[in-house]
């Protein structure tokens, strides 16, 4: 027996229950006590209401005595709170106890209130997380069922129905049977329900009321009156079976007679055109009627009233409203037009005449009454009667002018001007029609008579640049803003500029030139000036107004002519916009204010060179060396001047120069490669060894130094290049890629994992170098491993476009659509993940959105030689050759310098003299094609 069996045994039943009414300790053994007025309790009235609070508690059954034994086994003890259970449990529940409880509860939902919005703030973010990572079915097919809207209905109609998968017994199934039924039970249904009208021979004699041997069935209520003829009925049956088949069929051939398109056409035209429900018709209707009768001189209630009736379909009810308006309203010009509208021809017409005879000063009565006529004749006799009416209507003159022949039309516009002197388009379109010297004369009348007008001075300076008098130009439109400002005419820039863009685009050059020179400066702060000016040059390039960009450019120059960037961005616009006549002239000048600028001399060396003018070039560097004595710059560009055009002796001692007047890190590393392409190894050891010297920091000297002993097979050397290289640059990540590579080359495949991991602690977060070690696992045929370090990378780099681009297609073909939006999501403008989706969709054979992303692509980043090779592959395979040459075009305009193929072809030392044009058929060759 346990010690716990033992301790309930020997445990009182009344011990912790308190003590029973009446109860005096020591009673029963003959004790007398003593009583207190707690024992008797207070002095009360029998009809008192008792208090609750001293009630004697609830007797309770056996079960629940057992559960509040106290447990007292060691197992339930705590050192600090004692045996566990509560304290209070054997005391009795009263009042205080629940006003206790119902003030902890008002407490514990007060502070829930406070944490209630923090709380479901917190539950809606985890919610968004948890679709995030796991969305719904739903939101993994909708970009499916979005491209269900481009779906045509013959790819609908061929689609293949689904088939059955379930087996022959459950496809087949039992036939259903059908048991005729019988006419005994159709007889006995009516005899049923029929009632009789004569009384039996047992009835007779037994009254219905004994039915001797309970054989007999009194009243005779089974048996029917009269005999029914069950051939008949089913005569009658198939006869009214026929004639419903009639009805739908077609006797002949047994073809329905119900057309189903015209049965819906005509259940349509049973309903309102409208599509509103009736009753608001009916509601509008009474409301509108209600306005009308109220006030029956609003037109706005007979126009709506009309309205409505011609949206449910009642033509001729909306005519008769209208009509009954404009006898109340006839002096409404919006009444009578809408009555014209709804009249048909000739009524219009009519309608129209009763309008103008009403209101003969409407310019919009007039007009439509001129487009009721359908002869060009009967057109310009309205015209011609309303201008008599109202000689001073701008509307009416233009449109009357419109249907004339040109003399016509002069003559008119010289009667027009006089009757309206204020309108500049009439003046305008007079001094075009009339010669030079008539149009001057008109311009000058329009002057005075439109004084706080720039179109008319802009007219008349673009009718002198028309005529050959460039000169009178600019002194029109400085005279014109004297005149707009004498007429207290505000001078604004922007309209004036955009005034200058038209006369670009009409062709008039020298006019918006000379606006430009004249407005340009106006209203702006003196510290605000090249800013401003910079960006006006940029707007107006925007809108192709090439010419207001230049004259914006030439005046800034000549307010900042030593401002190296403003030459720089002229020189570009130039380079972009311009002609290399222009670009040059553009940098000579530059050069002469701006001698220090080394990117202006290069920039016009570069185009001498490029035009095959090779002494020029010489010459400007020469210049330019004399302007920047020891610039490494140009020094370097004279280099490749004379390496590109096969000097390569003068490019060793302008090279050998530089070293000993300037020498630099870049200095030595170009005196090597020069070296290493002409085939020069030991000049370019000795001059390696001699650069290391002296910078020791600068990564790409170890890097060629490696490269040129891995070229020449020594293994061992060039591992030591790269281990030296990468204690003095840890920093340098493809220092790390070359090693990785140069064991992986020799099969060490645990040694580049090695080296990479080390890298990667020595430059945590480099998304390159992650992906070198994913693409090791791939080349070793390990893509678990590399699929568990993409999921790391993407961890450490959630926002590398590089390696967002790998994992798509690093997916199975299913799920690489949705692995592609999500690195849209991360990275949406990343020029990787952009081709990476350019890619897919060239596997997909979408090749109308490949091409569409191929070109996003390219725009973001023009410097990325691999999308082009890919866009330039994708149209050799699917393009047109106008396709491919454009592609091709753009790449050379674009001069790509990165790219991992791109540069793994590029820097090859066998392809150091190609150029971009042969360079982008060996990338493109190179690529595989996306699968």
């Amino acid at each position: 027996m346990s010690v716990q069996s033992f301790v309930n045994k020997r445990k009182k039943t009344f011990i912790g229950l308190p003590a029973p009414l009446g109860y005096v300790p020591g009673l029963g053994r003959g004790a007398t006590g003593f009583t207190t007025r707690s024992d008797i309790g207070p002095a009360r009235d029998a009809d008192d209401i008792p208090e609750d609070r001293h009630a004697p508690p609830n007797k309770k059954n056996k079960q629940d005595k057992e559960e509040e034994e106290e447990d007292l086994n060691d197992a339930n003890y705590d050192e600090f709170s004692g045996y566990g259970g509560s304290l209070c449990s054997k005391d009795p529940y009263d009042k205080d106890d629940e006003e206790a409880d119902a003030i902890y509860e008002a407490v514990d939902k007060r502070m829930d209130e406070k944490r209630k919005e923090r709380r479901e703030e917190k539950l809606k973010i985890d919610i968004e997380k948890f679709r995030q990572e796991r969305p719904k079915i739903q939101q993994q097919f909708s970009d499916l069922k979005r491209d269900l809207a481009s779906v045509s209905v013959d790819e609908w109609n061929n689609l293949p129905e689904v088939g059955d998968a379930r087996n022959r017994k459950q496809r087949v199934g039992r036939a259903e049977k059908f048991t005729p039924v019988p006419d005994s039970v159709l007889a006995r249904a009516a005899s049923q329900n029929s009632l009789n009208s004569s009384i039996s021979e047992q009835d007779q004699k037994y009254g219905g009321i004994t039915t001797p041997f309970g054989a007999i069935t009194p009243l005779g209520s089974a048996t029917p009156t009269a005999e029914i003829d069950m051939k008949k009925i089913g005569q009658a049956r198939n006869t009214l079976m026929d004639i419903k088949l009639t009805q739908v069929s077609d006797s002949v051939s047994g073809q329905t007679v119900v057309d189903p398109k015209g049965y819906l056409t005509d259940l349509q035209s049973m309903l309102p055109s409208h599509g509103g429900d009736i009753n608001d018709v009916k509601k509008a209707r009474l409301l509108l009627k209600s306005v009308r009768e109220t006030n029956p001189k609003h037109p706005p209630a007979w126009i709506a009233s009309a309205r409505l009736e011609e949206v449910t379909g009642k033509i001729q009810a909306a005519r008769n409203l209208i009509m009954k308006g404009c006898e109340e309203c006839p002096k409404s010009e919006d009444i009578w037009l809408e009555a014209a509208r709804l009249m048909p021809g000739d009524q219009a017409k009519a309608v129209v005449a009763q309008a103008v005879r009403q209101l003969p000063q409407s310019v919009r009565i007039w007009s439509k009454a001129a487009d009721l006529e359908t002869e060009l004749k009967t057109k310009k006799r309205v015209f011609r009667k309303a201008l008599e009416n109202i000689p001073n209507s701008v509307r009416l003159w233009k449109q009357a002018v419109e249907l004339e022949e040109e003399e016509d039309a002069r003559i008119m516009l010289s009667r027009a001007v006089e009757c309206c002197p204020t309108s500049v388009e009439l003046w305008l379109a007079l001094a075009r029609l009339e010669s030079y010297e008539n149009a001057r004369k008109v311009l000058n009348k329009a002057r005075e008579s439109i004084p706080t007008d720039r179109q008319v001075w802009i007219t008349a300076a673009k009718l002198e640049e028309a005529n050959g008098n460039s000169h009178m130009v600019e002194k029109i439109i400085e005279r014109a803003l004297n005149s707009l400002r004498a007429n207290m005419v505000e001078i604004n820039r922007d309209h004036w500029i955009k005034d200058a863009e038209d006369c670009e685009k009409s062709g008039s050059i020298h006019t918006c030139q000379a606006i430009i020179q004249a407005v340009i400066g106006i209203g702006i702060e003196e510290e605000d000036r090249k800013h401003t000016w910079m960006e006006d040059a940029d707007s107006c390039a925007s809108h192709q107004a090439y010419e207001c960009a230049r004259a914006i450019y030439a005046h800034a120059l000549a307010e900042f002519p030593s401002k190296k960037s403003i030459w720089l961005r002229t020189a570009y616009f130039e380079k972009n916009h311009g002609t290399r006549e222009s670009l040059e002239a553009l940098l000579q000048r530059a050069v002469a204010h701006c001698p220090k600028a080394e990117v202006l001399w290069l920039m016009g060396a570069k185009s001498k060179w490029l035009a095959g003018d090779v002494p020029a070039a010489r010459s400007i560097l020469a210049l330019a060396f004399q302007a920047n004595p020891n610039s490494e710059e140009i020094w370097l560009a004279a280099v490749k001047l004379e390496s590109e055009n096969n000097e390569f002796e003068r490019a060793r001692r302008l090279l050998q120069k530089a070293r000993a007047s300037a020498p630099t890190a870049r200095v030595f590393m170009k005196s090597v490669k020069l070296e290493w392409c002409l085939g020069e190894i030991r000049n370019a050891e000795i001059l390696l060894e001699e650069a290391v010297k002296h910078y020791p920091d600068f990564a790409k000297l170890w890097m060629m130094k490696g490269q040129i002993q891995q070229e020449a097979g020594k293994k061992d050397a060039a591992r030591d290049a790269y281990n030296q290289g990468l204690k003095k640059c840890p920093q340098a990540v493809p220092l790390w890629l070359l090693l990785s590579r140069l064991e992986e080359s020799g099969g060490q495949l645990t040694r580049a994992r090695s080296i990479l991991e080390k890298a990667r602690l020595k430059n945590p977060h480099n998304d390159l170098l992650w992906l070198e070690a994913i693409k090791v696992e791939i080349r070793g045929g390990l893509k678990n491993i590399a699929l568990t370090l993409m999921a790391k990378a993407l961890q450490e780099c959630p926002n590398s476009g590089v390696l967002w681009a790998e994992s798509i297609f690093m997916e199975a073909r299913p799920q690489r659509k949705t692995k592609c939006v999500d690195a849209l999501k991360k990275c949406e403008h990343n020029s990787h993940v952009l081709l990476a989706a350019s890619k897919l969709f060239w596997c997909e054979r979408k090749i109308t959105k490949a091409r569409d992303w191929f070109n996003r692509t390219v725009k973001i980043d023009p410097d990325l030689g691999d999308a082009w090779a890919y866009f330039y592959k994708f149209e050799l395979a699917h393009g047109e050759e106008k396709h491919q040459e454009e592609v091709r075009q753009r790449c050379i305009t674009a001069e790509p310098h990165h790219g991992e193929s791109w540069c793994r072809v590029s820097k090859d030392i066998k392809n150091w003299r190609l150029k971009t044009e042969d360079l982008l058929p060996l990338v493109a060759k190179s690529l595989p094609v996306p699968v």
